[in-house]
């Protein structure tokens, strides 16, 4: 067996981890994101199923979560592993935005009119609109579905800094987002020339001092690690000025070089990459610097202040997670626009053409833009349990799990407690008896150790 981990375990929930074999062992393959998995949904959902669901949802009463994807974007990243659609002009965006107001309709004949739109997120690239184009959008939404004006609403925005202006900014503002993520990655020139992302961290500055001018009610900053051209020393000096900005919200994605399946990685050369201890000492001081700053480590290097709603409703068992991430608001019902979106509605999972032309396509055929999709069993609904409360709580109860689905959940769940062993050893899950306890270090895993409870992915 392998040695077991040495494990720093500091206050507010940050752990160190000394041993580059572990993060090998267990951060493997895709982020986890939750269950179901993207890759688990098969082709055999049919339209009469979806609007099954959709009635169903109505019934359970629960609130709405919309996205809406946004591919377009005028510059090409090295390190991009989205759905991208190339394009010069934002008018380029013109078909597509039709093409979504004809999901929207489709859609929203299914759903009562009177169901709160509690959340709302646009992904991609949606600063690549025009301010025009962003208002259209926002009134089709709000025709369709009827978008909410309560001050609870968690209405956010992904920005790219070299897209936005502080006139942006306040656009976004009028139209009723109350939270932003602006995605910065890296602030060193050289890292920013390796991945051919150039934004100056003056414009981000601007961007972030008008947030907070205009009470924005959250922000928060996405970085990455382990990007070409990346040192401890440099990676030190972009979370210094990030701190000093102050973001209510920080996340630290790592960078996966799969060429083979991203073709615009094919620009990045594997020996430009930092090597595993220098990309673990580059951890290590991230962690430090941001628990020494006053972050509270949520989970899966998602970082917030003490006072954040998140750390709040953490601290208070009250955090939930869906499609769009983790949420402070409670659970509710998730509707996907646009290509490749995701959507969970009751026991029903679907997935959009990741292609333009197919869902252009079915759309153009009156169809509702569904390619791929899963039908929840029991099973399936206490695995999902299971890995919202693990990776929220960073703990789980098996016995008031069983409680609440009528059976023994340690037996039912035998699989998993067994693939969790190895984890176990190295010290990021601890079990006492029908209790499962992330440790400090487990905490930049807890995806990883939440897909031990899917049976589809396993």
């Amino acid at each position: 067996m392998p040695a077991r981990a040495v494990v720093d375990d500091r206050p507010r929930g940050t752990g160190l981890i000394h041993d580059a074999g572990l993060l090998h062992r267990h951060g493997g393959g895709p982020r986890y994101a939750g269950y179901p998995s993207a890759d688990s949904l098969t082709t055999g959902l049919s339209e009469a199923e979806l609007t099954a669901a959709l009635a169903r949802s109505n019934a359970s009463g629960k609130n709405l979560s919309l996205y809406v994807q946004v591919p377009f974007c005028r510059h090409s990243c090295h390190h991009c592993a989205c759905i991208r659609v190339p394009a010069e002009n934002s008018w380029r965006a013109e078909p597509y935005l039709s093409r979504l107001d004809r999901e929207m309709v489709l859609t929203s004949r299914h759903l009562e009119g009177t169901r709160e739109i509690s959340q709302l997120h646009w992904g991609g690239t949606p600063t690549f609109l025009t301010l025009y184009q962003m208002s259209d959008l926002v009134d089709r939404l709000d025709a369709r579905f009827g978008l909410s004006s309560s001050r609870q609403r968690d209405y956010s925005i992904k920005i790219d800094p070299r897209e936005t202006d502080v006139f942006t900014l306040r656009h976004l503002q009028a139209l009723g987002f109350n939270r932003l993520n602006l995605s910065v990655l890296d602030l060193d020139p050289r890292v920013q020339h390796a991945i051919n992302r150039f934004q100056p961290r003056a414009r981000t500055e601007q961007l972030i001092d008008e947030a907070h001018r205009l009470g924005f009610r959250s922000l928060g900053m996405e970085l990455m690690q382990g990007l070409p051209g990346q040192t401890r020393e440099s990676f030190t000096g972009t979370l210094e000025q990030v701190v000093a900005m102050a973001p209510a919200r920080l996340s630290l994605s790592h960078y996966d070089h799969q060429p083979k399946r991203f073709a615009a990685q094919h620009q990045i050369r594997a020996e430009d990459l930092p090597r595993a201890d220098e990309q673990l000492a580059i951890l290590h001081n991230a962690l430090s610097i941001l628990a020494d700053a006053g972050y509270v480590h949520i989970g899966m290097a998602h970082f917030t202040r003490p006072e954040d709603p998140l750390a709040i409703a953490q601290a208070q068992g009250q955090l939930s997670r869906n499609l769009n991430g983790y949420s402070a608001l409670p659970p509710c019902d998730h509707l996907g626009l646009g290509v490749g979106a995701l959507s969970r509605l009751g026991n029903i999972a679907t997935r959009n053409p990741m292609t333009l032309g197919d869902y252009e396509a079915r759309l153009d055929a009156g169809q509702l833009p569904v390619e791929r999709g899963l039908r929840l069993t029991d099973d399936d609904r206490l695995r999902a349990r299971a890995i919202e409360r693990l990776m929220c709580d960073m703990h789980l109860d098996l016995a008031i799990l069983g409680q609440e689905f009528g059976l023994d959940a340690s037996k039912h769940l035998s699989d998993a407690l067994s693939r969790l062993a190895l984890a176990q050893h190295d010290g990021l899950v601890m079990r006492h008896e029908e209790r499962l306890e992330v440790t400090p270090a487990g905490r930049l895993l807890v995806h990883r150790l939440a897909a031990a409870f899917d049976a589809r992915a396993a």
